[in-house]
């Protein structure tokens, strides 16, 4: 009684040969690293938005810079708008205690808070697309390769069946099907990187739009440190002296 091979893409993988397993590994391993950090990123950000909410939120409603100041020493600055204010702090009192002697400190306090603060928001913009990269390179060329792997099985098997001579249609498919998967298997690896790679260069570039927009309202603070001083520290948000 002959014996019914069982067709499908766990056959296909046993009966591939070093090259075909090859690059079902580095599909795997390609799905691996975009679902870490999709995964890390996602949970990096969510709890990023919230901080930076609650930052922002306490800064317009601080009653003085020192506040602000109290509130950055006790927690830290884990998240790009704190950072940024962090640094335009102490920017602005090292510039008011030095004079700016330094060349690198040279000009006025203007000047110099938007080095620093420039500064801050290249590091941030930095930290953002840390690991995009991966998404980006993982979305182009899993298809690519799923797609190797499928032309690499198709003609394996093609070979196959030409040299034991039984060239039917019911052979035939059986083994290009399954090499077929390869390509199924890219997109399925590809897809959720370029979905996650999009979604998170929107928020990236929102993030930056709203941390632009910050640095401008506190750099107007930090410059005008004479009304402020007469108000008794006071923080008065733009808008509404508008």
């Amino acid at each position: 009684m002959q014996t019914q091979t069982t067709l499908g893409f766990a056959h296909f993988i046993t009966q591939a040969d070093g090259l075909g397993k090859t690059l079902f590994v580095i599909l795997i391993l390609m799905s691996l690293a975009s679902w870490y950090f999709i995964l890390t990123k996602a949970i990096a950000k969510l709890r990023q938005r919230r901080a930076s909410h609650k930052f922002v939120e306490l800064f317009w409603n601080a009653s003085s810079l020192d506040e602000v100041r109290n509130e950055i020493n006790t927690h830290g600055a884990p998240e790009p708008f704190s950072h940024l204010t962090s640094h335009a702090l102490f920017a602005r009192e090292h510039h008011q205690r030095t004079g700016g002697g330094k060349l690198g400190e040279a000009g006025g306090l203007g000047e110099f808070l938007t080095r620093s603060m420039r500064k801050v928001i290249d590091e941030e913009t930095a930290k953002l697309e840390n690991g995009l990269t991966v998404l980006a390179t993982v979305g182009a060329t899993a298809p690519f390769v799923g797609l190797l792997g499928t032309v690499w099985g198709v003609y394996g098997a093609l070979v196959a069946i030409g040299m034991s001579g039984a060239g039917t249609l019911d052979k035939v498919a059986g083994p290009v099907g399954e090499a077929l998967v390869m390509t199924g298997l890219g997109l399925a690896v590809a897809i959720p990187a370029v979905v996650a790679y999009n979604s998170f260069t929107r928020h990236n570039r929102l993030t930056l739009s709203s941390l632009d927009a910050f640095a401008h309202d506190l750099f107007a603070y930090l410059t005008t440190g004479a009304q402020v001083g007469q108000q008794a520290g006071k923080l008065h948000s733009l808008q509404g002296a508008a």
